[in-house]
């Protein structure tokens, strides 16, 4: 007799059915595990065993074989114990096999039989919910996989209470979908003093989900601003966060079920590694760049960071995802973000001020600068130089306006974009493209002579361009205008990239 029991191999945010069939056949007692395990799927075994003996019952000796099919796909991570679990119990008879094969099973199991929390279980409900069939899975993440919608879930605290519950002798409570946090605003604008071109440059980015590039000298503001961030964006909507949470998910860290409103902010240090930062490593984990998918990935200190590790921000910053080649499999990793970064003009940071700039200025900042590849600046759209904060600027009081009304403004911009772009799949006016632009963005004459102009004055790049057109389109919003005019395409470029310092 063969048991089978569903289960799931993730493949960045996919989960691909796996079966679990376990058999018992005569010959010397050994248990054996194929089908591509890793090291942790494969000291399965032992935990299984322990954890069988745990409630009273003992291995047959017999030769046991579990294979996970398809033997192709490679299998990693401990959530294999449970179905593997199942399925020994049910070719040894224990439980009955049919009452297994309308659910997919996930969860590791400890040596006394508890069961312990796994990444992925939100992807595996979904996965179950396509193919109208429950899932098991632990008690620590039934509030998680409650979120999945139209799917029982059966979220057992230990191998006894599962057999139980099948065997009818006592039932488990179905979960609750876990609480949702409201987004909170950690800092406020009000708390930035001066910086009028940088505040306005950063409700623009945030109306349209542009990318931006702050540059001044230490001590400036360009962290706090970017901290503000957060607190002018939309919360995301109910789709948003199931987007973000499947991410959270499949890293590990979706606590407690619990599903947040407010936007991903992620900050990584500048000694990040290229896996760390776009995602990778030997079990192809998804990165900082994915963690703030649909927020914002805030890189301090930019030309600190290795020059390979930005470059490898391109394509993701272009196309909205991270694809990790292996030689067993292509994993994608959603990375739509709005890119927020900080850098000082030179090494010293004063290149603007003779009594404190360093002796090699202005070479310095040509070769500081430098260190940020041309591409990757091509691929932000709101440059701004942010000026020293001066004593009397200190002095003055908190501006009029904070991140509240700010967002008013962003909120009121982005529901005319979501209104605009309706049932296309674009969210905001940094995505759009092609035939859209042009329906969206195209300006009036004036502005289209004004922009032909420019490109040709800033040599601008077919992406440059197109990119102007973008944010001339945002500041239109924010105004109300229905038209892209020429006072929004001259705004739109002087937040292009000057040249750099010679």
């Amino acid at each position: 007799m063969v048991a089978t029991v569903s289960t799931v191999a993730y493949l960045g945010l996919e989960a691909r059915g796996v079966e679990v069939q376990c058999q018992l056949v005569p010959g010397l007692p050994n248990f054996i595990l194929v089908g591509l395990p890793d090291k942790a799927v494969a000291e399965s075994r032992e935990r299984v065993r322990n954890a069988i003996a745990a409630i009273g019952l003992s291995l047959p000796p017999k030769r046991i074989t579990v294979n996970l099919s398809p033997a192709d796909l490679p299998k990693e991570g401990s959530h294999f114990d449970l179905p593997i679990a199942l399925a020994l119990l049910g070719a040894m008879g224990v439980i009955d096999a049919e009452t297994l094969s309308g659910y997919v099973v996930v969860g590791e199991l400890g040596l006394d039989g508890r069961t312990a929390p796994s990444p992925g279980v939100l992807l595996a409900a979904l996965h179950a919910g396509e193919r109208d069939m429950g899932l098991v899975c632990p008690a620590a993440q039934g509030a998680e996989a409650a979120w999945a919608g139209q799917v029982e879930v059966i979220a057992a605290p230990d191998l006894l209470g599962l057999l139980n519950h099948f065997k009818g002798t006592a039932a488990l409570s179905p979960p609750q979908p876990g609480a949702v946090d409201a987004a909170v605003r950690a800092a406020d604008l009000r708390q930035v003093k001066g910086q009028e071109v940088a505040r306005r440059a950063l409700e623009i980015a945030a109306a349209g989900g542009h990318n931006l590039l702050m540059i001044g000298p230490p001590g400036a503001g360009k962290s706090l601003m970017a901290s503000c961030m957060p607190g002018i964006l939309p919360e995301l909507t109910p789709a948003e966060a199931l987007e973000t949470s499947m991410v959270a998910s499949v890293a590990g860290t979706l606590e407690s079920g619990r599903i947040s409103r407010a936007r991903p902010f992620r900050a990584p240090h500048h000694s990040a590694s290229m896996a760390a930062l776009v995602g990778g490593g030997l079990k192809a984990r998804p990165g900082e760049v994915s963690m703030a998918h649909l927020g914002v990935l805030f890189l301090d200190e930019l030309p600190e960071f290795q020059r390979a590790v930005l470059d490898s921000l391109r394509q993701p910053l272009e196309t909205g995802e991270v694809t990790v080649a292996r030689a067993n499999a292509h994993v994608t990793f959603p990375a739509r973000v709005q890119l927020v970064a900080a850098m000082n003009p030179c090494r010293c940071g004063h290149l603007g001020d003779p009594a404190l700039a360093c002796s090699r200025a202005p070479r310095c900042a040509a070769d500081y600068q430098a260190k940020v590849s041309g591409p990757l600046l091509d691929r932000i759209d709101l440059h701004v130089e942010v000026q020293a904060v001066t004593a009397a600027d200190l002095v003055l009081p908190p501006p009029a306006e904070g991140s509240a009304e700010v967002a008013a403004r962003v909120a009121a911009a982005r529901a005319v974009q979501t209104a605009r772009y309706a049932g296309t799949g674009t969210r905001t006016n940094a995505e759009v493209d092609g035939d859209a632009l042009e329906a969206a963005a195209g300006p009036d004459d004036a502005g289209r002579q004004l922009l032909a102009q420019a490109a040709t004055a800033m040599k601008l790049s077919a992406r440059g361009y197109t990119r102007v057109l973008r944010v001339a389109r945002t500041i239109a919003d924010l105004a109300g205008a229905q038209k892209v005019g020429r006072v929004h395409v001259a705004e739109a470029l002087s937040y292009r990239r000057r040249p750099p310092v010679n």
